[in-house]
């Protein structure tokens, strides 16, 4: 069902790829598209001959008035060939065939956009399983710190040269490290089980980081907006629904019309149709029926279906405006994750080099700086490397997202989508029936004025200038000779 034309040595072209192949939810839409052209067939079939063949054995017993013998039974058989042909209905199967064949189109698109679904799912489940063993390995590292400290306390403890309060203060913060590190395995626990789900098998015990899938990516929102909604597989099954729904009209209305019949039947027996001695009989004939009243129920039908078309014209722009809204958001987690990542890589490197710096001046007595400085330096370092990670997998998310609501998820990682045959939708067109309510403007967020906040912040220095001038320390008296020094403070200094 799936062509596949990309390396199956890439784990995530080979995840999308498994789950195309296998998702339960693709192989319902593609049995769904399937149903639609045996519909087809069936509804086609009332425009060719109907041949009826029926057989009949009884005893047929009947009393006339005024006539003797006054009772006459008989015993009958017979067999008859029927041949029918439909020549006029009110074009009503012929309205139902073009129906049926926009159900089709939207079964089609239905199963496209199914696909396109699964492979952003798969897309998905592959990141964040990557994301979350990176982030167990970062809780790792996070314990493996606060361990250390904890032996560091432990021994400068027994030794006599570190307080209890230091000792019970650093086995709390490893508590809370450990916990932080069950927490991110039973992420992953759940984020492989979703993988297994989606793609339906385990995930391979290696996973290198994909590249981003930057390709085809327009370079402006609108653009994105707009072409996302021209190859939309969802707007497009919307607008055959829509069409389906209109022709379904015309369907009603055929109920207004006569219906007419060609019938061929000839057939024989024993005492056939119950005439006495009758072997055969043959007939020729138009047959015309026409409903005149059925109680409104025809008027009523028509009505009804006009406020489906309405309907499914809503629905139709419901799925633009979805669309829209997709791939605006996605393209612009794209723009804002880039920049975010410079910030967050700068704040991370700044982070390490304070912790580098805590942890020696903690060691080696120079700086005063307290144990509390230190643990809050590591626990610093692990939140800026996690948001990081993070980042840095949904950027790559963003780009799938993103090339999902461009319906080239799949294109682009090389593959192919399942094989209808169907030729109707390559030449496939919008034409009048486009959605009518989907706002064509995108949505804009003022940019942050940093010239202005700099110079708010430039305003509040020059309004405390106190804030900015270091306090000249006062003269201390000079301490006698015989006088002994005042032992070291062993309260924690907590600036930085």
């Amino acid at each position: 069902m799936l062509a596949a034309q990309a390396q199956p040595a890439d784990p995530l072209r080979a995840s999308v790829q498994k789950a195309i192949e296998g998702n339960p939810e693709v192989a319902a839409q593609f049995n769904a598209y399937r149903a639609s052209d045996d519909a087809i067939a069936v509804s086609r079939g009332g425009l060719l001959p109907r041949v009826d063949l029926d057989a009949n054995i009884g005893r047929d017993r009947e009393m006339v008035k005024n006539r003797n013998p006054e009772s006459q039974s008989l015993t009958r058989s017979g067999v008859t060939l029927t041949l029918s042909q439909l020549l006029w209905d009110g074009l009503g199967t012929v309205r139902d065939v073009n129906r049926l064949g926009h159900e089709k189109l939207a079964r089609y698109f239905d199963l496209m956009d199914t696909t396109e679904l699964t492979a952003l799912e798969a897309a998905r489940a592959h990141y964040d399983v990557i994301r979350y063993r990176r982030l167990v390995e970062l809780a790792e590292d996070n314990y493996v710190q606060h361990k250390y400290a904890s032996l560091q306390l432990q021994s400068r403890f027994q030794a006599g040269v570190g307080r209890g309060v230091d000792v019970e203060q650093v086995t709390a913060r490893l508590a809370l490290a450990e916990s932080n590190m069950t927490t991110e395995l039973s992420n992953l626990h759940d984020v492989t089980a979703r993988y297994q789900r989606v793609v339906g098998d385990s995930p391979p015990p290696q996973l290198p980081v994909p590249p981003m899938l930057q390709q085809g990516v327009p370079g402006s929102a609108s653009e994105t907006a707009n072409l996302a909604v021209q190859r939309s597989p969802a707007v497009s099954a919307g607008i055959e629904s829509m069409r389906a729904a209109r022709a379904l009209v015309q369907v009603r209305e055929a109920a207004y019309q006569p219906r007419i019949e060609a019938r061929v039947r000839a057939g024989g027996g024993k005492n056939y149709e119950g005439v006495v001695d009758q072997t055969r009989n043959g007939t020729a004939e138009l047959v015309m029926s026409w409903n005149l009243f059925a109680g409104g129920s025809d008027r009523a039908r028509v009505r009804q279906q006009v406020n489906l078309v309405n309907q499914a014209a809503d629905l139709r722009d419901k799925a633009c405006r979805d669309t829209r809204q997709t791939a605006v958001i996605a393209f612009n987690d794209t723009r804002k994750l880039t920049e975010q990542i410079g910030y967050l890589e700068r704040n991370t490197r700044a982070i390490e080099k304070a912790r580098d710096a805590y942890r020696q001046q903690f060691e080696t007595g120079v700086g005063q700086r307290s144990l509390l400085d230190l643990l809050n330096a590591e626990n610093e370092v692990y939140t800026a490397r996690r948001s990081l990670a993070n980042a840095q997998f949904d950027q790559g998310v963003a780009y799938v997202r993103t090339q999902a609501s461009l319906n080239s998820l799949v294109s682009t990682l090389g593959l192919s989508k399942p094989d209808t045959g169907n030729d109707d939708a390559a030449n496939w067109s919008s034409g009048d029936d486009a959605p009518a309510r989907c706002p064509t403007i995108v949505p804009e967020v003022p940019p942050v004025k940093r010239t202005e906040l700099d110079a708010r912040a430039d305003q509040m220095v020059k309004a405390n200038p106190a804030a900015t001038t270091p306090a000249v320390p006062a003269m201390t008296p000079a301490v006698p000779a015989m006088t002994p020094a005042a032992p070291p403070a062993r309260g924690r200094n907590t600036g930085r």
